[in-house]
């Protein structure tokens, strides 16, 4: 049995049963990630170290690339580190506009604490370490006036090296600051809004700072070591950003792409230029966007920053690399998940010992053949599938229905409405093999 509070045991099976993949409490489903934990130790600990660090990701379909983000970002936290995880898109997140990879970031940052968006209690947090610095100095707390005074001239001292790339930050902070005293919420909000890259603020709101203009391209990375820097001051570890689905980049206009592939290698530049400290860059793709002529490919300093030799035996792969593969599930480690998932709802049912009973490890195992099956017999397909079927259609009714037998009261079936492209894909191949002759196959005419 294992043991999660109710909250965390709720989130992931509430997940699972919408084929989704969990925010949380990953830490006791990772599955083949034991691989990478001494690696990915190590990296966390540099960056909180002040350095620096960019992953990349490869894995097919099905191969867990969002959930070892999101494992990834889990274990950040739980390091002391905020996080941010963005979904890469021609439309919303398009990868060549920095101040819009920026403005996500903000809105999807998180902490152990605070869910999306912490831009507000981090930046608060951090006047309050300003504010107890300059008390420590021997500012009587009392006298609000000097202590505001102090905490601006701090602010300006904190920020220097900011300020040389993006002024308009330590402007924004100080005229936020500045409006909270005067418990003026509207003016703090529209600028606080503005530090978070958020298009449209009012003129009259950004003239109290002394800022113009909505924060840009080229602002856009100033304002990120902006960001880290007040991290770093309010003893947050650094800053995880995944950049999840980077493999859109091939779906795009040519040249949207090559915008797009060029702010990457600039982004992986200035990591290793120490622009950043305590910025770990995560990126997830398919081996096409690794390998192919419309991804990293197309430019040739971006592909040789990320180039691997996956030609070894995957057992040496090198979790060190800048770039790393998943190699999906195997049979034996889609039932090892299948047995973790049954436990985990076992925890909270009303009838754990039945659940565990009439759900054994041998009943795992043979839906995690029947769905890898169903799917042409791909097994890393089958992984969201497979738990939401485990869930949705065994567990949940196992635990409410004491006459439920799913050896005998259930039938695996699978239809188009509820499978990805992929998954189709995967089914239709399946169909095809299975098929002796011609006549077996049925044509829609």
């Amino acid at each position: 049995m294992v043991s999660l509070s109710p909250r965390r045991r709720r989130e992931i099976i509430d997940a699972l049963r919408r084929g989704t993949v969990p925010s949380q409490g990953l830490d006791v489903m990772a599955v083949g990630l034991d691989r990478f934990d001494r690696a990915i130790g190590d990296e966390l600990s540099s960056t909180a170290g002040g350095g620096a660090q960019f992953k990349a990701v490869r894995g097919e379909y099905g191969s867990g690339k969002t959930f070892f983000a999101r494992w990834l970002i889990e274990r950040a936290k739980a390091q002391g580190f905020a996080t941010a995880e963005i979904q890469i898109s021609e439309t919303e997140t398009p990868l060549h506009k920095l101040e819009t990879v920026y403005r996500r970031i903000v809105e999807s940052l998180a902490t152990a604490e605070s869910q999306p968006s912490a831009f507000r209690d981090v930046v608060d947090g951090w006047f309050h370490v300003l504010e107890q610095d300059v008390v420590s100095t021997g500012v009587p707390q009392a006298d609000r006036r000097a202590v505001n005074a102090s905490v601006a001239k701090l602010l300006d001292t904190r920020l220097a090296p900011v300020s040389r790339e993006a002024p308009a930050f330590a402007a924004a902070l100080r005229g936020y600051h500045e409006a909270l005293q005067r418990d003026d919420r509207t003016t703090a909000d529209g600028l606080l809004a503005w530090l978070g890259g958020q298009p449209h603020v009012a003129a009259s709101v950004r003239r109290v700072a002394g800022v113009k203009g909505d924060v840009d391209h080229f602002a856009a990375l100033g304002f990120l070591q902006g960001l880290l820097t007040v991290l770093r001051d309010s003893d947050y570890q650094g800053l995880l950003v995944v950049l999840d689905e980077v493999e859109t980049l091939q779906r795009v206009r040519s040249d949207v792409r090559e915008k797009s592939l060029n702010a990457l290698r600039q982004l992986i530049d200035e990591i290793d230029g120490g622009r950043f400290p305590g910025l770990y860059l995560v990126i997830t793709g398919t081996p096409a966007f690794y390998d192919g002529q419309q991804g990293i490919r197309r430019l040739p300093p971006l592909a040789q920053r990320l180039d691997v030799d996956f030609g070894t035996d995957p057992r040496f792969d090198n979790p060190r690399a800048p770039q790393i593969r998943l190699h999906g599930f195997d049979e034996a480690g889609l039932v090892e998940l299948g047995t973790r998932v049954r436990d985990i709802y076992a925890s909270g049912a009303d009838a754990p010992d039945r659940v565990l009973a009439v759900v054994d490890n041998t009943y795992v195992s043979d839906l995690a053949r029947a769905v890898a099956g169903d799917l042409g017999g791909k097994v890393g397909v089958a992984p969201r599938l497979f738990l939401k079927k485990l869930v949705q259609d065994v567990l949940d009714r196992v635990d409410q229905f004491a006459a439920f037998d799913p050896r005998r009261d259930y039938r695996l079936t699978l239809s188009s409405s509820e499978l990805s492209v992929v998954e189709q894909e995967a089914q239709a191949l399946g169909s095809r093999r299975a098929a002796s002759s011609v006549d077996d196959i049925d044509l829609e005419l």
